[in-house]
């Protein structure tokens, strides 16, 4: 018999690196990037459709905040299929929220979860490496992670080292040496080199009892508290925001023995900052451009602009973002666009610039 396969698309995400378009109101998932007329949460629901023939069995798990915008934007999500977090605590317990209302409609369910803001441009690919790792996942009780071939030495991504093989064919199946966080580039160079190693995708396979099983293995309290939440439906506003902030990585992943990973080369982008633009939007130009832009000696610029009308005139400038919207302008060098973040939570900490985060 043919498990029912339940993806879980993580849409909670506040994507302040790709602040000021992303705001708090509207975060990045809910933003339409490209020229499909599509969010990034929409083509990741679109993506999964393609396997799942409809939104029947996708799950969302997102914030109070966002609840209306998922709806917006997926109108044909049944609504328990939307998980509404109280508040934020990484992907750790937003995992299990979902395992544990998976469990409810199906205990012999495979689940698969997603963020809502990649993209991926080889959906052929995308489809068949999902289908082996649902195989993967029912045939060896096993936590499957999609690893993403390395193209260059990357400091922004996590990794995984792959193991022994598991199974060969078109998309292998190997086991997990180990998990390693964002390196330095001396480190990324060698991973590269290595050649075992892949970048992490955050995109996992599992049966729902294998992933219970090692939510009670690894995180006995965690599981308990919101299990029993879970049961009594309301206890979840007040439970969920005592739970530790932690992500799956730490929480289950680097614990767990049972995790295999499946390389593969998928048209990957996580779509982390304004750099991604120049990835996706890359034309034959020197620069960048979304919205109206004269330049003077101007090269490796990135530069997009909300309103149609608006003008952005630049002379002089190497490898900057210019970001104009509505009410802030971003001015930075594309080297430091990782510390965007920082700049938000400066906003955050005063209440008079607080409404601009």
């Amino acid at each position: 018999m043919t498990r029912t396969f339940y993806p879980v698309i993580l849409a909670g995400g506040s994507g302040e690196r790709f602040w000021p378009l992303s705001r708090r109101a509207k975060p990045k998932q809910f933003l339409t990037l490209d020229d499909t007329g599509r969010s990034l949460l929409q083509a990741t629901a679109d993506r999964l459709c393609t396997i799942t023939g409809g939104l029947d069995t996708v799950f969302v798990v997102t914030g109070n905040e966002h609840r209306s915008l998922v709806l917006e934007q997926l109108p044909d999500l049944p609504l328990e299929n939307l998980l509404v977090e109280p508040t934020g605590r990484d992907t750790a317990p937003a995992v299990l929220y979902a395992a544990l209302r998976v469990h409810q409609f199906d205990p012999e369910g495979v689940m698969g979860i997603f963020a809502s803001d990649h993209r991926i441009d080889h959906l052929g690919t995308f489809v068949d490496v999902i289908a082996r790792a649902r195989a993967s996942a029912e045939k060896y009780a096993s936590i499957v992670t999609l690893g993403i071939q390395p193209t260059f030495p990357s400091t922004g991504y996590g990794y995984i080292q792959r193991g022994p093989e598991v199974e060969g064919g078109e998309h292998p199946v190997y086991g997990v040496n180990r998990f390693a966080e964002k390196p330095d580039a001396a480190t990324a160079e060698a991973f590269l080199a290595n050649g075992t190693y892949c970048w992490n995708s955050g995109m996992f396979v599992f049966t729902v009892d294998t992933i219970l099983d090692a939510y009670r293995t690894h995180q006995p309290d965690l599981y308990a508290r919101l299990e029993a939440a879970v049961r009594q439906r309301g206890a979840i506003r007040e439970v969920f925001p005592t739970l530790e902030k932690i992500s799956i990585d730490y929480a289950i992943l680097e614990h767990a023995r049972n995790v295999q990973v499946i390389p593969a080369d998928l048209g990957w982008d996580d779509l982390g900052d304004w750099n991604a633009l120049e990835r996706l939007l890359r034309g034959d130009g020197d620069n960048v451009t979304v919205g109206r832009h004269v330049g003077l000696d101007t090269g490796g610029t990135i530069l997009y602009t909300t309103n149609g009308n608006d003008l952005i005139a630049t002379i002089g400038l190497e490898d900057v973002v210019i970001v104009r919207t509505e009410e802030v302008t971003l001015v930075v060098r594309k080297d430091r666009t990782q510390d965007i973040k920082k700049v938000v939570q400066q906003l955050k900490a005063h209440p008079e610039l607080e409404r601009f985060a």
